[in-house]
């Protein structure tokens, strides 16, 4: 049965050592509800109850906080990797056009190398030296909707 040595031993290994019951009771081979048959009979055990509740909730008040954070930060981490994904998809999406740029899109970028003829078209200036491919003049008399604004529009170059 037990001995006063094992009955010190047990109340040592759960008032001072903060074991638990079950680790106890695999310590010395017996069921966990022996042990909590000797440690009820204490005096000690109702603020050893109390303490070890107090413990239990800071620690869950710590875990809660720390699963919050890395809840946040993993949220945070998302939106960052989807805003990047975005970014790379508009950058290959511009980068994979065709190699073909429309003759207004080549006037655009090109704006100083073009002035307006007397029927408003754009025309290359006679002194640039330019390869066949490159637009010599453009017809401006097609209206090319930019920016619509309250119902009208804004037409541009």
């Amino acid at each position: 049965m037990i001995t006063i040595d094992n009955k010190n031993y047990i109340l040592d290994k759960y008032y001072n050592e903060h074991d638990k019951p079950t680790d106890i009771a695999k310590e010395l081979n017996v069921h966990p509800s022996y042990i909590t048959k000797i440690i009820k009979n204490d005096t000690r055990y109702i603020k050893e109850k109390e303490y070890r509740a107090e413990i239990s909730r800071e620690n869950r008040k710590i875990a809660k906080r720390d699963w919050i954070r890395n809840k946040r930060q993993s949220e945070s981490d998302k939106q960052l990797y989807e805003f990047v994904k975005q970014q790379h998809i508009e950058s290959s999406k511009e980068l994979s056009y065709s190699s073909e740029m429309s003759d207004l899109a080549f006037i655009k970028w090109n704006s100083s190398a073009y002035h307006r003829n007397s029927k408003g078209n754009l025309v290359i200036d006679r002194k640039l030296k330019v390869v066949s491919d490159i637009p010599k003049s453009i017809n401006m008399n097609i209206k090319i909707p930019t920016q619509k604004y309250k119902k009208k529009y804004c037409y541009s170059i």
